[in-house]
């Protein structure tokens, strides 16, 4: 059974720069992803919110992103 151990994850900006897309882009491809994908909320004090990846996440983003490019 894989146990996945997330120590740190990426927020969308940061993502969006490693991949050279837009946070646009990568919302919409985030949009078909589940926390199991690695696509999660990080939420602060007095925040909305913002869309963070893991290094599971930005690699599953990479391929979707390919199928999207194909």
């Amino acid at each position: 059974m894989h146990i996945n151990k997330v120590s740190h994850v990426f927020t969308i900006s940061h993502v969006a720069g490693l991949l050279g897309k837009t946070e646009e882009t990568i919302a919409r491809i985030a949009e078909t992803m589940e926390p199991e994908d690695g696509c999660l909320w990080v939420v602060g004090v007095g925040e909305d919110g913002v869309l963070a990846f893991t290094l599971f996440g930005i690699e599953s983003l990479r391929e979707l992103l390919d199928d999207t490019e194909e």
